[in-house]
């Protein structure tokens, strides 16, 4: 098998394997959206993950100041909203109305959860440490919901560029993971 050198700057394309999802905040009167892909699980229980939101991102400030946010996993039906968000800027677009989508009240959290996708998660900031340095966020997932009717959910899965994967065939193999 042949191996040719790859760019740096592109390192991130081969490492992208979770679902795009998008990110929902309350500020100041004002509900907004953004598209998330650079995301990451950190620990089982409590479920801990990670995330870096650009801090030219209106969320970036939502979620610096609120210190919540919702996580909202859409499929494949929503792929147009999720790169039409993630082209546009929430401090001059109202993203909900723009594309359509329906803010439902979280339980335990000020920022709304999106009806329209596969699952919702309701998040606290739990670790601010690499923040200015990184605008690496630690979230605690405080609470899940999830279409119960939709049993194989056709994710959003980004390579970068614009272009990406659909989750498809899953694979059942033997684990020894309880």
């Amino acid at each position: 098998m042949a191996k040719r050198s790859y760019p740096l700057s592109k390192v991130y394309r081969l490492l992208e394997p979770g679902p795009v999802v998008l990110l929902a905040t309350a500020w100041r009167g004002r509900a907004n959206v953004m598209t998330l892909s650079w995301h990451t699980m950190l620990e089982f229980e409590p479920p801990l993950l990670g995330c870096v939101i650009s801090g030219r991102n209106a969320s970036f400030d939502a979620v610096r100041a609120t210190r919540v946010c919702t996580l909202n996993i859409p499929t494949v039906e929503l792929a147009n909203a999720v790169v039409g968000i993630g082209n546009c800027s929430g401090r001059s677009v109202d993203t909900f109305a723009r594309f359509g989508l329906t803010p439902a009240p979280a339980s335990t959290v000020s920022a709304p959860l999106i009806v329209e996708c596969h699952a919702n998660l309701e998040c606290r900031v739990a670790d601010t440490r690499e923040v200015n340095r990184y605008n690496f966020f630690v979230l605690e997932v405080l609470k899940a919901r999830v279409d119960t009717g939709v049993k194989e959910p056709k994710t959003l899965h980004h390579r970068g560029k614009g272009e990406f994967f659909v989750a498809g065939e899953t694979l059942r193999l033997r684990s020894a993971m309880k």
